[in-house]
């Protein structure tokens, strides 16, 4: 029977989240499936992946072949690296605590990684948060400057002065339009 590691969409419209599973390739996407390997959610950032290295590792060598989405996720998690370091072993490159003392390298140098990127997206969206609060308090302070201006008694004088000038002016119009007529 032809397996395949593929996703099996779960999760509400717009918001779907992935069941990593491995099922015959002949059985719908989101049918009957052999084991759930993991689970996989787009939907935080980073994106979160957890999955069963092992079992993983075994249904690649039994044959199973993932699709390219599952590829990059089986990638990303050191699977296919580990498949590879196991690969090695068997030719005799290598021991198996020295690929066992890559492998535990490669995954800290990952976990720092993203580490790294987790923080500085978080740097960024506090900074961005900031900064709109920043504009915000500006916008409001001209806001209220606008608002006293407007209410103090000065600006009520300059009002009334220029309501008498403009009425004085519009008589002077009405009066220059009667006599012309």
């Amino acid at each position: 029977m032809p397996t395949k590691i593929r996703l099996q969409r779960h999760g509400r419209k717009s918001y779907a989240f992935f069941h990593i599973v491995v099922a015959d390739s002949r059985a719908p996407r989101d049918g009957k499936n052999i084991e759930k390997l993991g689970v996989y959610n787009p939907n935080t950032n980073p994106a979160t992946i957890e999955l069963d290295i092992d079992s993983a590792l075994t249904w690649l060598e039994n044959g199973a072949q993932p699709t390219d989405t599952c590829r990059a996720i089986l990638s990303y998690k050191g699977v296919l690296y580990k498949k590879h370091l196991k690969g090695g072993v068997k030719k005799g490159a290598f021991s198996q605590e020295e690929a066992d003392a890559k492998f535990e390298k490669w995954l800290n140098d990952k976990s720092s990684k993203i580490e790294q990127g987790a923080n500085a997206i978080g740097k960024a969206q506090s900074k961005a948060k900031a900064d709109a609060l920043k504009a915000e308090a500006v916008a409001n302070e001209a806001k209220a400057a606008k608002v006293a201006a407007k209410n103090s008694p000065l600006a009520e004088e300059v009002e009334e002065a220029t309501a008498s000038v403009d009425e004085a002016t519009s008589s002077e119009e009405a009066q220059e339009e009667t006599s012309a007529e």
